[in-house]
């Protein structure tokens, strides 16, 4: 081991030990506030109020198989730990569907009263591609709630849904809730135009999300406003439908005419009018500069040139020495045979084409007319939620050990600040203390061909599971790879085990020949990428290395002799 690598482990000790000494300073107690809901994280998952998903579905022979897989744990944090003896819900297992949950010990209402919900997140190895968001859960309509437990799923109803989500092209806090249409009685998303950034960092990040009865909401980042808005005015699709709408029995007559202009039939070509003068003529005026030199080359064999030692003329032809620029023009105003300039001509027109005039018949661009929309309502009030049974984690992440911690359901924001003065803001000083000082990875950034192509993969997945359709639409490259791949695979299958027929081997009789011995040559370079597969590749973001620049046996050949 070098030295340098002995001294950075050393240091890298040292600072760890420190951490953990600054660490073991604070000690966990839990807290004495009171909320609707606080979670603290302080028992084991068999002991505690958290059930995790034992929800199944059907493979696609027919047998039931666990939808979530991934295991969840409650312990203290691995990576730059903040207070001694807290313990925290850890997603552990890398590549999986996880899903938990829990239920309130009452139904919350949050009608007509502020909802606060805030929760710390620690991306103790980052956050390649996964959610760390956390959804609260609709109160089924009969007061019986939705019991989930074991059998949660993404499909069970939510009112909020509220956290961080990265992976490929998005980055951003998820704020969306569920609105009642109370004519059509159905149910429908909103989501959160223009979302912030989340924190990405294995220190812990505390997200805390306020909604007003005024319809106003802030979003918190380690107790730092990030976004304010409105519930009436910032989501997609809006709350409130418009008040009148396109007529649907309105179609444009067939006299009507929407061409604003129409060619002047009136109008003839100027008799002077030439279509066929050039655009450039040559400047007759001109005169070849004094220092010109006509008689020099512009280019010149490099005379300090010489045949590489490997050349074999039999082989590659006559080497001829690469051109240089010739050194005797530089200071000339220009070598080899001067012709005289072009220059733009003046008496260029172009093609005559006929003018236009306005319309008399113009009537305007049309529109349906519209009429009063039969589906209109107004909610003045979308903040007056549903009741909230209680919470759920359903998530697919590349990267476990994700930590969360310290969750805080009620109605007053000054509680949820006391909270995190208690948790967030006496941990967060210690562990980035012992960030600051280590050489923290960058996990975020994939650098090779392989990273790029295994991200753009995993942002396909991640797409997938919330929307298979709007997955394949925005990414057909990585569902077209995929697609082959799978079936290249079942292919490989059915011939391994013999279900896929061969033709019977020929044997053919030759008389053996000794060859003799060929002579050693130069192995030829791999033909580059054609031009789609360089378009394919180009167009997932993956960069194509150039053969000339990477290979230098490709420029070899750049000076053969046209003899050859």
């Amino acid at each position: 081991m070098r030295a340098q690598s002995v001294v950075s482990a050393a240091g890298t000790s040292a600072l760890m030990l420190a951490a953990s000494a600054a660490a073991e300073q604070a000690v966990f107690h839990p807290t004495s506030l009171t909320a609707p809901f606080v979670e603290q994280f302080n028992e084991a998952i068999a002991d505690s109020r958290w059930t995790i998903s034992r929800a199944t579905k059907q493979t696609p022979v027919g047998d039931e198989t666990f939808s979530y897989v991934g295991q969840w744990e409650i312990e203290e944090p691995e990576v730059y730990p903040g207070i001694s003896g807290d313990k925290g819900l850890v997603l552990k297992t890398k590549a999986a569907h996880h899903a938990i949950s829990t239920l309130f010990p009452e139904p919350i209402d949050p009608k007509g009263k502020p909802l606060v919900v805030q929760y710390e997140v620690k991306l103790q190895k980052g956050l390649e591609c996964g959610g760390a968001y956390i959804k609260l859960l609709t109160e089924g309509e009969g007061g019986e709630g939705f019991r989930a437990g074991e059998d949660y799923t993404d499909k069970t109803p939510f009112t909020i849904m509220f956290g961080p989500d990265k992976c490929g092209s998005t980055n951003k806090v998820h704020f969306i809730f569920r609105h009642r249409n109370p004519i059509t009685g159905e149910w429908e998303e909103k989501h959160l135009k223009n979302p912030p950034a989340p924190k990405i960092t294995k220190t812990t990040a505390l997200y805390t999300l306020i909604v007003n009865p005024d319809q106003s909401f802030e979003i918190l980042i380690n107790d730092e406003s990030v976004k304010t808005g409105s519930l009436l005015e910032d989501f997609t699709p809006a709350v409130n439908p418009p008040k009148e709408i396109d007529d649907p029995e309105d179609f444009k007559p067939e006299s009507w005419v929407d061409e604003a202009e129409i060619d002047d039939l009136e109008a003839t070509k100027p008799a002077d009018w030439d279509e066929d003068a050039p655009l450039m003529i040559t400047d007759t005026d001109a005169a070849k500069p004094d220092d010109w030199l006509e008689d020099e080359p512009e280019y010149i064999p490099d005379p300090e040139a010489e045949k590489p030692e490997e050349w074999d003329d039999e082989e590659d032809g006559d080497w001829v020495a690469p051109l240089v620029p010739n050194p005797k023009c530089e200071e000339a105003a220009g070598c080899g045979p001067w012709i005289q300039p072009k220059i733009k001509n003046p008496n260029y027109k172009g093609k005559w084409t006929i003018p236009k005039i306005p319309n008399p018949a113009y009537k305007g661009v049309w529109a349906p007319a519209k009429i009063a929309n039969p589906a209109y309502f107004e909610d003045s009030h979308p903040s007056d939620f549903t009741k909230i049974a209680g919470i759920g984690i359903e998530l697919w992440t590349m990267t476990e050990d994700i930590l969360f911690d310290n969750i805080f359901i009620g109605h007053d924001a000054s509680q949820a600040k006391k909270f995190a003065d208690e948790t967030f803001h006496v941990k967060k000083p210690i562990e980035k203390e012992a960030e600051g000082s280590l050489e923290d990875e960058d996990l975020d950034h994939p650098n090779t061909l392989v990273d790029k192509i295994r991200l753009k993969i995993y942002e396909f997945i991640h797409l997938a599971t919330i929307d298979f359709a709007t997955a394949v639409k925005q990414m057909p490259e990585v569902a077209a790879g995929l697609a082959a791949a799978t079936f290249t695979a079942i292919g490989m299958l059915l011939a391994l085990f013999g279900l896929i027929g061969s033709a019977p081997t020929k044997v053919k009789q030759t008389t053996a020949v000794k060859k003799t011995p060929a002579t050693t040559k130069a192995v030829a370079p791999v033909a580059p990428a054609g031009e789609d597969e360089k378009k394919a590749l180009e167009d997932a973001g993956v960069p194509v290395p150039n053969p000339e620049v990477t290979n230098p046996e490709v420029r070899k050949r750049t000076t053969r002799s046209t003899k050859d």
